[in-house]
């Protein structure tokens, strides 16, 4: 697809770009970048009217339930989520049902991609069979069917020495491993973070430190064998400390934070609202403002959002016995504008960077950068545009977050993969509406 977007401010922190200009894509990649561009006949032309131009957003944390699932989301419904939020590109978590374990269904999920998807959908393989942690998945079988990862994200791999193997397999075939860091003999039974508020509330908690002995560990073990690990949703300061003092020595680790544990803190649980409950849970005001930190100096290579659907009655169910977790596509890039560059805890290239070249550089994929002759993925931001949280207009088949009615400024406005369009100002195209 041929498309030239004229008249943007484009902001491309792979390059160190941040300047007005337009971008050509053709044959469905990154042409040119540069002032004044003329496009050839036949060439869609978009104006973006002084509006922020970057690279393709890519989340590399989201669970699309299909296969077995499809009552809470499906690939064509998550995707389109994706498309509405600003994403061009999603990487969709081994936790389905069937598991995402062998080729099989790995190329189930590329085919219903290419047939229903909207954007660009990277599958994560899973390191164990079923997610059991007993025995290793054909990794191998797995990266040739075209996962870009490995994660048994939603339980971690408790036996140590088995995820060692995993990391050395993984080495063999380039590619890194996703881990969940819980020590699960310490967050069993526990609601939301142990502290004054679930004290106060009478709810067991799940102490910090859960979160950070199995970080320990993973660091451990990628200085071990040599291999990329990367932390899923970091959420604690002494997780935080552990990255940043790997990083230093040369520890091949990343880490990645949501939204949510960078806006809000176990005070959200307070109503009781089951829609506040995550894994790993809200954490301190000192852990959220670990985070903000971590993710602005760039210990936290990404922001992703753990994009994770349930059905109305897998959370109106007392708190004990709801689903973990909350929707995230559709409000992720909506919320950062508004509380992390509106707050200046992070300026715009850094937020975008996080949302483009870091999640690229995380898995090894093919985005998130403008440079000539990279995918033709672009996002649009409109910075003043302002708007309220509808959870009833969401593309995604589930309504479980806590920022409904929560007003915003800044959004995505546009989302184009490879030359083609699938999201203008709101708009998905082929979809009558939510």
């Amino acid at each position: 697809m041929d498309l030239l977007i004229r008249n943007g401010r484009v902001v491309d922190p792979a390059n160190g770009l941040d300047a007005a200009g337009d971008v050509l894509v053709q044959a469905g990649r990154i042409a040119r970048v540069g002032p004044g561009l003329e496009a050839p006949k036949g060439t869609e032309t978009v104006d973006a009217g002084g509006r922020v131009v970057a690279p393709g957003f890519i989340d590399i944390h989201v669970h699309l339930r299909e296969p077995g699932q499809e009552y809470k989301e499906t690939i064509a419904s998550g995707t389109r989520a994706a498309a509405a939020g600003g994403f061009a590109a999603v990487a969709c978590m081994a936790n389905t049902q069937p598991v995402n374990d062998t080729r099989a269904v790995t190329d189930y999920i590329l085919a219903e991609a290419r047939a229903r998807g909207v954007v660009r959908v990277y599958p994560i393989g899973a390191v164990t069979r079923g997610l059991a942690g007993r025995e290793l998945a054909e990794l191998g079988e797995l990266a040739e069917a075209g996962c870009v990862a490995y994660s048994d994200d939603g339980r971690p791999v408790v036996n140590s020495a088995l995820l060692r193997r995993a990391l050395e397999y993984a080495q063999a075939f380039g590619r890194p491993i996703i881990s969940h860091a819980e020590d699960v003999a310490l967050s069993e039974g526990g609601v939301m973070h142990e502290g004054f508020v679930s004290t106060d509330l009478g709810l067991r908690g799940i102490p910090a430190a859960a979160e950070e002995i199995m970080v320990a560990r993973d660091v451990a073990l990628a200085e071990l064998t040599g291999t990329p690990i990367h932390i899923a949703h970091v959420s604690t300061a002494a997780a935080v400390r552990l990255l940043r003092d790997a990083k230093a020595r040369g520890v091949p680790v990343t880490g990645e934070v949501t939204p949510h544990h960078m806006l809000l803190t176990d005070e959200a649980l307070r109503a009781y609202d089951a829609n506040a409950k995550m894994a790993p849970p809200l954490r301190s005001k000192r852990d959220v403002e670990a985070c903000r930190e971590a993710l602005a100096d760039g210990t936290l290579d990404a922001i992703a959002t753990d994009h994770a659907p349930h059905a109305l009655t897998d959370k109106e169910v007392e708190l004990d016995h709801a689903a973990n977790g909350i929707v995230g596509l559709e409000t992720a890039v909506a919320l950062c504008l508004t509380h992390l560059v509106r707050e200046r805890v992070l300026d715009l290239p850094t937020l975008i960077a996080r949302l483009t070249v870091g999640p690229a550089r995380v898995l090894g994929l093919p985005g998130g950068s403008l440079a000539p002759g990279a995918p033709g993925d672009v996002t649009v931001l409109d910075l003043a545009r302002e708007h309220v949280i509808e959870p009833a207009r969401f593309r995604s088949k589930a309504r479980n977050t806590p920022f409904g009615g929560h007003a915003c400024v800044g959004a995505p406005w546009l989302t184009v993969v490879g030359g083609r369009v699938v999201m203008r100002d709101g708009a998905v195209p082929g979809d009558s509406g939510p």
